[in-house]
């Protein structure tokens, strides 16, 4: 297991009701399969040695001994993989039928876990044959000539021998669907992840149900939940089964099959993040001790060809999905300020208007509020405040967006206050120093807040989540304000938020956003050249694609450097070589560690995702952390 990744496999083979021998060796033959492609997992279907209906043939002594033929075959054939097994089968112990998984691996029959909930409703007529598990004790029993766990109605955990982090628990079919499931057991007692052999028959509608419901067991138990369906082959006489396969990882989707198809689905799941989350939330009960069996399977090269990794983790890949996200942000965002204005009764809000993308977003938030309060939109002072960087295109963007906006645009030249400051502290205005930018800044914040005095108001500050994580912000300049509407939203999604607000609207007001989406990112404190933008912000600290990835797996999930690296060389391919990853990761943890300063005194803000790095909320660091330890291991990549 590198990294904590470790790739499971989900299978339906094709197979022959009460034919356990075709039925072994089609099993087998999947093994391999999954196997070859680096599988450590494999798990089949419920009764898949014998087929899921074979109804009262279940009470035929011949076929119980053929379904333990075939899964002495099963065991001997798969002794040479380096992977778990999962089959299904049905299995006497003290003159009773149990319906039961059995955890082969290396050639032996590691445990033996039984279903614990039987149906007999509707088409389920399951207790005509089989006694539910948590009436059997647990004990050792001989199986095929080896002492083995029957695990009865109490937790087994089963952990691979040099991957102990990886911690497994089973459960069949309708376990899943009652009200209490083993999986809650099997979770508190350890088991991160947790997988189903189920004989589901398919009616309209319940593909979706069964998916929503894997995708929140996973989400509930914190673990990877892998669902493995019976298919075709199975009897037709009264039912369908499709061979709905699935793998969720606290509550992602990371793989399915199509409807109606047999093979295998593979999914990488990473066991590190599940652990992370489990220490993360301390409600998560891990107060059962279980019995753990040990499996003799060695980690193995993976090359993460079954998991992606989005480039915008923070962004919806899907539109319509993306649209309804960027709806309810900009709904949170403007409850925020709405709820602080009538709290306040401020009678203005006064917002610095740049013509960039964060000075954008505030003020479509700003106009979203008043428009929720019932306020007329001329209480919105945006103020530009042109001075030696600013060009002709964002000023004149921010005139036509507040005319389009119906809002009250003043306009501030500070070029004299500053050389006035400039004199006043000895500042040459070519030496375009930190001072010489950063004077800038603070004048402008100090005009946003005198205007909010004079006309009753508060100053809603424009800065991102992005530039908070970097540090690319003026202390006490635009790092300040009264309320900062943005301050969880990273850069990524800032410009799909104003992209969408573009695609909303119409006319004028469109065609100014769109050229705002275009517009380089640049705070403006250096000349332009040309009448153009010299000042580039990635150019200078890197591409915030990039940053807002590092960003999202550091905080959400804990990743190591080495391990965030290894993940974005997949993401980006083709994007950025390997040594412009690692340079902008060297930069932003060195930036991350050594600005939180800034970050230890934020203006309140709304939290809208779930990152954020308000000292408030969810983010408590010491401005003294040293970085050491994870540059020493960027440089070691």
């Amino acid at each position: 297991m590198q990294d904590g990744f470790v790739k499971i496999a989900a299978a339906t083979p094709d197979l022959r009701v009460a034919d356990c021998v075709y039925n072994a060796s089609e099993i087998v033959k999947l093994a391999f399969q999954a196997a070859e492609k680096g599988a450590r997992l494999i798990v089949f279907p419920e009764l898949c040695l014998t087929g899921y209906t074979c109804g009262d043939l279940f009470l035929q002594q011949t076929l119980l001994s053929g379904a333990l033929a075939a899964l002495d075959v099963v065991r001997r054939e798969t002794a040479s993989l380096n992977a778990a097994v999962v089959v299904g089968l049905p299995l006497v112990h003290q003159n009773k039928l149990y319906n039961v998984a059995a955890v082969l691996c290396g050639g032996q029959i590691a445990g033996i876990v039984p279903k614990q909930f039987i149906p007999n409703y509707s088409e389920f007529y399951e207790g005509r044959h089989f006694t539910p598990g948590e009436r059997v004790p647990f004990q050792t029993i001989t199986l095929l000539g080896q002492d083995t766990l029957l695990a009865g109605g109490e937790p087994l955990v089963f952990r691979f021998a040099d991957m102990p982090e990886f911690a497994l628990g089973v459960e069949i079919c309708e376990d899943l669907w009652v009200a209490d499931p083993p999986s809650i057991r099997l979770a508190q007692a350890g088991a991160n992840v947790i997988v189903n052999l189920s004989a589901s028959d398919e009616i309209i509608g319940k593909a979706g149900y069964r998916r929503a419901l894997v995708r929140q067991q996973s989400a509930r138990l914190l673990c990877a939940y892998l669902y493995a369906d019976a298919g075709f082959g199975e009897s037709t006489q009264d039912l369908v089964f499709a061979g709905h396969d699935l793998i969720a990882e606290n509550g992602a989707l990371l793989a399915e099959s199509r409807l109606f198809t047999r093979g295998v689905i593979y999914a990488d799941v990473d066991v590190h993040r599940l652990m992370h989350e489990r220490r993360r939330m301390n409600t998560f009960a891990a107060a059962r001790e279980p019995m753990v069996v040990v499996l003799p399977v060695k980690p193995g090269e993976n090359d993460l060809a079954d998991r992606t990794f989005p480039r915008t983790p923070f962004v919806p890949a899907n539109k319509a999905l993306r649209d309804e996200r960027c709806e309810e942000i900009l709904a949170l965002q403007a409850t925020g300020l709405a709820t602080r204005l009538r709290h306040t009764r401020a009678k203005t809000v006064v917002v610095g208007l740049s013509g960039g993308l964060d000075s954008t977003l505030a003020l479509i938030v700003l106009v979203h509020a008043f428009d929720m309060l019932g306020l007329e939109r001329t209480g919105i002072l945006a103020v530009t405040m042109p001075c030696f960087g600013t060009t002709a295109r964002t000023r004149g963007n921010a005139e036509k967006l507040a005319a389009a906006y119906g809002v009250t645009l003043e306009t501030v030249d500070i070029k004299a206050a500053v050389d006035q400051h400039f004199s006043d502290i000895g500042q040459s205005k070519q030496e375009l120093s930190v001072t010489f930018e950063n004077g800038q800044a603070r004048m402008r914040t100090l005009v946003l807040m005198n205007l909010a005095n004079k006309t009753g108001g508060m100053v809603v500050g424009t800065g991102d989540l992005s530039e908070l994580a970097l540090g690319w912000a003026t202390y006490n300049g635009d790092h300040m304000s009264m309320y900062g509407v943005n301050t969880s939203i990273p850069k990524t999604l800032v410009r799909y938020l104003v992209a969408y607000e573009a695609g909303r609207v119409q006319g004028e007001l469109s065609n100014v956003l769109h050229d705002v989406l275009e517009t380089p990112v640049s705070p403006e404190l250096l000349p332009p050249k040309n009448g153009q933008i010299s000042q580039k912000t990635e150019d200078l600290v890197g591409p915030y694609e990039l940053h807002d990835f590092f960003l999202y797996y550091m905080l959400r999930f804990g990743y190591p450097p080495r391990k965030i690296y290894r993940v974005a060389r997949r993401a980006f391919a083709g994007a950025y070589d390997e040594a412009t990853i690692k340079k902008w990761l060297s930069t932003f943890v060195r930036r991350f560690f050594s600005q939180q300063f800034k970050r230890s005194c934020l203006p309140d803000g709304p939290k809208v995702g779930t990152v954020t790095l308000s000292p408030r909320g969810d983010w408590r660091m010491p401005s003294d952390a040293c970085a050491a330890l994870w540059l020493s291991e960027v440089e070691s990549l």
